[in-house]
């Protein structure tokens, strides 16, 4: 017979009066076969708990010799802490009664313990027990590996709660103005202190808040257009804005990244006025090397990185120019190694390299299209090897916004099948559309903006504010114009 696990501390009911009566029909040699084949193992123990014969219905105990158990008290074949177990079992075996099941281990000679599930019944007084067994084995194995799976699981959450925090400090610690926004709606998402300093405003206030109103009206266009850009190719130059309440200039750099199912920026904030203070001298040529937008490194002529601009670190993807300073410059460079050691031996032997098409690779997995111009100063005062990455133009051109030509649009709206989710590219093709009937509904009534709320369907408020989302005419003239006889 078979006994589930969950009824191991239960004892077997009575039989019914029929199995009774069919049972009755069996002879010793039946009996003995049915025993057998219903249980892993099989004992007669005698009445001073002696076994007096073994069996085994399953292969797996042949390499056990259970057979040597015979003439022995059955209480030595178990461990230490199973002894309790078998003495409880011997003296609830009351004839007619079968015992509650009872886990013990034996010792094994090819591993660990073997557990075995026994109960026990006395077919009549003073007689001997029979023992059935069922073998524990697979259940055990079983239960180590869920007790193996919970512990890595635990290590990574671990992991997970590590890394989660190391970020969080970095991020609260950092001194460079850093804010988080959502790719979509441009709403503030997380703000470090020193933006909070830089903006002048707790960082409360700064959650939540559109990107745009951190900064002045005249840049409302330029910040639309930056976000354009980073959600249709991934990347966009620099943009200097003002900062609202009269704080000053910044320099806006973005990076678009994905987490939890969605699609972010990073905006790091430079202030210009405390950088110009700082640096005397506004036409060295390092300066103007470090603010290119394109990528400039110098190395060594063994190609460990002497000196980056913060182009090469956005490429790169790494913040800081001490993060690279000292490593070679083929960690990033080329798909392959041999792609690298080709454009280094063809500058060695030619001492500069032009339109050298390859890749580099980012930090965290990105990958950039790009063309590599190189040459080599060997008679320098330090000999060094100095390279201009740029990207490729089908990567580098500029993100135009939605003109006229609704099938180059579209095209340009079918490329980004693949890099983003389906929802940022509906919202996307919604926006196109909608900015697109704005403009004809403008030239069909030639800049009749209050005709043109009419046409459209849309109060003058209501167009104002999608056309200043869309950067579409001069909002200030629009909005100084007088209302038509009958509208508000």
């Amino acid at each position: 017979m078979v006994i589930l696990s969950s009824l191991a501390s239960h004892p077997p009911q009575r039989p019914s009066p029929a199995l009774q009566q069919a049972a009755g029909l069996l002879d010793s040699e039946a009996a003995g076969l049915l025993l057998a084949a219903t249980s892993d193992i099989s004992l007669i123990v005698g009445e001073d708990g002696v076994i007096q014969e073994t069996a085994s219905g399953a292969f797996d105990f042949e390499s056990e010799d259970i057979a040597s158990w015979r003439g022995r008290p059955w209480i030595d074949t178990v461990t230490v802490e199973s002894r309790p177990k078998i003495d409880a079992l011997l003296r609830d075996a009351a004839a007619g009664t079968m015992t509650r099941w009872r886990q013990v281990n034996h010792p094994s000679r090819n591993g660990p313990d073997v557990p075995i599930r026994y109960a026990g019944l006395r077919p009549r007084k003073g007689g001997p027990i029979i023992v059935v067994g069922q073998d524990l084995r697979t259940l055990a194995g079983l239960q180590r590996r869920l007790a193996d799976t919970q512990q890595a699981l635990e290590r990574d959450y671990d992991r997970l709660r590590s890394a989660e925090t190391r970020y969080k400090l970095l991020f609260q610690l950092s001194g460079e103005p850093v804010l988080v926004a959502d790719a979509g709606t441009r709403r503030v998402t997380e703000a470090n202190p020193a933006a909070a300093r830089l903006l002048g405003r707790p960082a409360k206030r700064i959650l939540g808040q559109d990107v745009a109103d951190l900064f002045e009206v005249s840049t409302t266009r330029d910040i639309a257009v930056l976000f354009a850009g980073l959600r249709s190719s991934g990347q966009a130059a620099d943009l200097v804005a003002r900062l609202s309440g009269g704080r000053g200039e910044a320099r806006l750099s973005a990076s678009l990244f994905r987490g939890e199912g969605s699609t972010a920026i990073l905006l790091r904030l430079s202030p210009l006025a405390s950088a110009q203070a700082g640096q005397p001298g506004d036409g060295s040529a390092l300066d103007v090397i470090r603010r290119m937008p394109e990528a400039f490194v110098v190395t060594d002529p063994g190609r460990r990185i002497l000196t980056a601009n913060t182009a090469f670190l956005d490429l790169v993807q790494l913040a800081t120019e001490e993060q690279v300073r000292g490593q070679t410059l083929d960690r990033w460079l080329g798909r392959e190694e041999t792609e690298a050691l080709a454009l280094f031996a063809t500058l060695r032997e030619h001492g500069s390299v032009r339109h050298f098409s390859t890749v580099m690779r980012g930090q965290y997995g990105s990958v950039e299209d790009v063309e590599v111009a190189a040459v080599s100063a060997p008679a320098a005062e330090q000999p060094c090897l100095g390279f201009t990455i740029r990207a490729t133009p089908r990567r580098a051109a500029p993100v135009h916004t939605v003109g006229h030509d609704l099938p180059r649009s579209v095209e340009q709206m079918t490329e980004l099948v693949g890099r983003v989710s389906m929802k940022a590219l509906v919202r996307e093709t919604t926006d196109l559309i909608e900015k697109l009937c704005i403009e004809a509904a403008l030239r069909i009534t030639r800049d009749n903006r209050a005709s043109a709320a009419e046409m459209l369907g849309l109060s003058r408020q209501g167009l104002y504010a999608k056309m200043r989302r869309y950067g579409i005419g001069d909002l200030d003239a629009g909005e100084a114009e007088p209302a038509p006889d009958g509208e508000a």
